[in-house]
């Protein structure tokens, strides 16, 4: 089995991956993130998550590199993470009583053939009507600053919805599991057999 590279630093990636039980490391790709011009949400984190898996080729060379991006898409824009308790409520302002789609690239690139797998997972969040002291709270309590849409569904989140609708839970945490196991046995390497 080919060894495994997550191409993240994200202590949530690294934990999902964590539940296949293999053996992997993870490192830092160097990517700029910006946005093209034009370039919509799908196409964005699709970009990323290829640009993210093949930017680790020459240090790992025989290896099956994980790159994995994500965006929400609020109101018909990209959100992105709030790094402040303020910018946080007032993405949770603007969700409460609405659905909020998450899109999640996902890329397995081996480094030795140059096979490359990609796809878009979306993901449909459903908010409850939520009230200002609510949003505040949650926030103050969680601190979900580094958070595409400001809430950690895994966490105290999960009140802040009424419901939930992907293929994939863990999609919306930042790593579709499903799509990846079954990148990971295109390329032989299956999780239960391992």
């Amino acid at each position: 089995m080919k060894p495994i590279v997550l191409a993240s630093t994200s202590p949530f990636r690294r934990s999902l991956l964590e539940k296949l039980g293999l053996p992997f490391i993870a490192a830092a790709p160097q990517v700029d993130e910006t946005p093209r011009p034009g370039e919509d949400a799908r196409q964005l984190v699709t970009r990323l998550a290829q640009a993210k898996a093949q930017a680790l080729k020459e240090h790992y060379p025989d290896h099956l590199i994980i790159g994995s991006d994500q965006v929400c898409v609020l109101n018909k824009q990209i959100a992105g993470k709030p790094h402040t308790e303020e910018n946080a409520i007032q993405q949770l302002l603007q969700a409460r009583g609405t659905i909020v789609t998450f899109y999640t690239g996902l890329a397995l690139y081996n480094s030795q053939n140059g096979q490359l797998q990609t796809l878009c997972e979306p993901f449909d969040v459903h908010f409850r009507h939520l009230s200002e002291e609510e949003i505040r709270r949650y926030v103050q309590k969680e601190q979900p600053l580094q958070c595409a849409g400001s809430f950690k569904s895994e966490g105290l989140g999960i009140t802040l919805f009424n419901r939930l609708e992907g293929k994939d839970p863990n999609t919306l945490i930042g790593l579709p599991l499903i799509s990846l196991c079954e990148m990971l046995r295109n390329e032989g390497c299956n999780p239960l057999l391992a």
